[in-house]
């Protein structure tokens, strides 16, 4: 079902093989939009692949939108909340400490190749104990070869814990379209503008533009996977024009937001 806060069919934890004889094993749940994994972790590391629909992924240090053609690196141990936006079909690689050992110890949002996205869809469609030393087992060896290999993507929206950042954080994550200055910002947290540029570069590892610009990125990725036309998400967004917003996107991502969703779908 879609509405009332369950999976569309039954859901499969990745807990359940966490004790499996398998360095890698790939799991498939479907959710419906809106539907929320409360914070949890899990003692594998994961590869969480969604392909079809978004997914947000929250930790401590931030949150991170994965449209398709991406998917977030969670090493294990480490809380996480996740949420669909729109209907979302997910596939989990779930990996052991040991063959994750040269693999990220941090969050981070990833771009998938074509070849990985076809090992992960069929890999998801073998038995929990395949042979390792079959065909199985080699795909499943290719699975984590090409996770080696995946590029880092800066799809990473850092949630500093200084309490007057904070406030202006999180006022920017929930009208993403203020036009405020730095200056405002600085009068309303009793603060310098200098002392508030000093504390984004010191707690986000970036400045307050690049932090606005990257909360209304993500935002504008929600809306569209939601269906949302471009130009209603742009002037919500606070762009001058949908133009400018088409050519932010593109500086992102490499393509149009039509032509991006157009090829993920």
């Amino acid at each position: 079902m879609s509405r009332t806060g369950h999976p569309l069919k039954p859901y499969i934890s990745p807990d359940i093989f966490a004790n499996a004889p398998r360095p890698v094993v790939v799991i498939a749940n479907d959710y419906p939009d809106g539907f929320l994994i409360p914070s949890h972790r899990h003692r594998r590391a994961q590869l969480l692949y969604p392909s079809t629909g978004v997914i947000t992924v929250t930790t401590r240090d931030g949150s991170w939108i994965v449209p398709p053609l991406r998917a977030v690196w969670i090493p294990a141990g480490i809380h996480h909340e996740v949420r669909a936006v729109g209907r979302v079909s997910m596939r989990s690689v779930n990996i052991t400490a040991r063959a994750a050992r040269s693999l990220p110890r941090k969050c981070c949002a990833v771009g998938v190749s074509p070849l990985l996205r076809e090992l992960i869809l069929r890999a998801a469609g073998l038995p929990l104990l395949y042979e390792e030393h079959s065909g199985a087992g080699r795909m499943m060896r290719l699975v984590l070869d090409e996770i080696h290999a995946l590029p880092v993507l800066p799809l990473h929206l850092p949630a500093p814990e200084h309490p007057r950042l904070k406030i202006i954080c999180d006022a920017i994550v929930a009208r993403p379209d203020l036009e405020h200055t730095i200056e405002d910002w600085a009068r309303r947290i009793g603060a310098s503008p200098r002392t508030v540029a000093r504390l984004f570069r010191s707690h986000t590892g970036m400045s307050f533009s690049a932090w606005r610009q990257q909360a209304r990125l993500l935002e504008a990725l929600k809306r569209l996977a939601a269906g949302e036309p471009v130009t209603s998400v742009a002037l919500d967004l606070g762009y001058a024009s949908p133009s400018a917003f088409i050519s932010m996107f593109r500086r992102a991502f490499g393509n149009t937001p039509g032509r991006y969703f157009g090829a993920a779908a």
